[in-house]
């Protein structure tokens, strides 16, 4: 699958996720763009956005959403906060409808 993760999701997340094409916002050039733009943007080439922006959840309409948007509820943005939640985060993108929004937590 592809991936696009969000500037606040630190980029060796990328290696817990060896079986996914996996990007970064900044990778792709589009760093500081506001997340309706972003999210249209990155549905013409990722399945899923990954975030740990809480409150994108409350921002976007998750049915219009352009592409899936999967939401990490961690204890911070740190590496060993998040490295906890892949398993979860695996599972959910073999299910993972388009336009719809994921909370993985602990």
């Amino acid at each position: 699958m592809r991936l696009l993760l969000d500037e606040s999701v630190p980029r060796r997340l990328r290696q817990a996720l060896p079986a996914h094409t996996v990007k970064t916002v900044v990778e792709m050039g589009w760093g500081g763009m506001k997340n309706g733009a972003l999210l249209a943007r990155a549905a013409q080439e990722f399945e899923a956005f990954i975030t740990v922006d809480q409150n994108l959840a409350y921002q976007q309409n998750h049915a219009t959403l352009p592409l899936a948007v999967i939401v990490l509820l961690a204890s911070s943005n740190k590496l060993q906060a998040l490295l906890p939640l892949i398993p979860r985060l695996e599972a959910a993108l073999t299910s993972l409808q388009p336009r719809s929004l994921v909370q993985i937590k602990a």
